[in-house]
């Protein structure tokens, strides 16, 4: 059965994910949605049944899809969903899944999974052959604690220095981080965030948001864990997420794995494409209703989200923050 796209959004990562659909069987992408009808004619030139739409609705209401990737900044999300939960469409959803946390965003999580939508969350991080390792080598030890990183650069994107655009580095970015340390070592108990800002007077005017943080988390499980981020830096430099174990210190990064033992080390290399992974497994869903494949889908992503929003509240109200279950947090 040939399958029927539509992107809302196109921008770089409306394309990487388009060009790997282009490279599957009986795949066709039929509908752009962008915020200019130039950018959306632009996005679908190379689709020769592609149509281009500025309205969201306008594109679900003329076209038959079975499934729409969602790839916008974070501000843009929320009624999208909304109009796809309510019309039972399948979605791929780019990270983060909004600004901050709402009511509205609790019920778009409780209507998709009452309605067993097949959903996706482009958590890469989740599909590299280095984190499959980790899972693996996970289980011959205790993990104590664990220090993850994302120390970068300031992108030169109007939308991301802004609070109301981006939620932050630690929404938008670091999000990667707190998703693969859930993935890996459970549900987080409670947290305590500090953010700062240390050079915003030199960058362009209109940059709200935080450029250096630190939260520190406590899990169910009794773990311990800090995460940090900057966006000061004239390059990036540190990406990634360390375990401290009984076995040993496992270094994850977005190109390796390393194993460091007690008379040994051992680094894993990537070899597959965690992008290609993850459009496969969505696409494998589409098709037959196993979503097996699906690392993330937009029940457990909300999960993360409510991570970042607390780190966000905590930071502004100088407060820990405690969840009452894995979906609801304490004031």
């Amino acid at each position: 059965m040939k399958l029927r796209i539509g992107f809302i959004g196109t921008g770089r990562y409306a394309d990487k994910h388009q060009c790997i659909l282009s490279q599957m069987e009986g795949i066709s992408v039929v509908a752009f949605c962008g915020r200019s009808k130039d950018s959306a004619e632009r996005a679908a030139i190379n689709w020769p049944e592609a149509k281009a739409f500025t309205n969201v609705v306008q594109m679900l209401e003329s076209c038959k899809l079975d499934a729409v990737y969602v790839c916008v900044p974070p501000m843009g999300h929320g009624e999208i969903e909304m109009h796809l939960i309510e019309r039972g469409i399948p979605f791929f959803v780019e990270k983060p899944l909004g600004l901050e946390l709402t009511d509205g965003m609790r019920l778009l999580r409780d209507q998709a999974a009452e309605k067993q939508l097949i959903t996706s969350v482009g958590y890469n991080w989740r599909y590299l052959d280095s984190v499959a390792k980790a899972r693996e080598l996970l289980l011959e030890g205790t993990v104590g604690m664990a220090l993850g990183y994302f120390m970068s650069s300031f992108p030169q994107i109007a939308w991301w220095r802004r609070l109301d655009g981006s939620g932050g580095q630690f929404n938008e970015q670091t999000t990667h981080i707190v998703d693969l340390i859930r993935y890996l070592c459970g549900e987080i108990e409670e947290l305590y965030a500090a953010f700062g800002k240390r050079r915003t007077h030199e960058v362009p005017e209109g940059m709200d948001i935080p450029d250096v943080g630190t939260v520190t988390l406590k899990f169910v499980s009794g773990m311990v864990a800090t995460i940090s981020n900057t966006c000061i830096l004239p390059r990036g430099h540190h990406m990634g997420l360390d375990l401290y174990t009984t076995s040993g210190v496992l270094e994850i990064r977005s190109n390796s794995l390393k194993e460091i033992g007690r008379d040994r080390t051992v680094e894993y290399k990537n070899s597959s494409d965690p992008y290609i992974l993850e459009n496969e497994a969505f696409v494998h869903a589409l098709r037959t209703g196993d979503t097996s494949g699906i690392l993330s889908d937009y029940g457990d992503a909300f999960r993360t989200f409510e991570v970042t929003s607390a780190a966000s509240l905590s930071a502004a109200e100088g407060r820990i923050i405690r969840f009452r279950t894995s979906t609801g947090k304490e004031s």
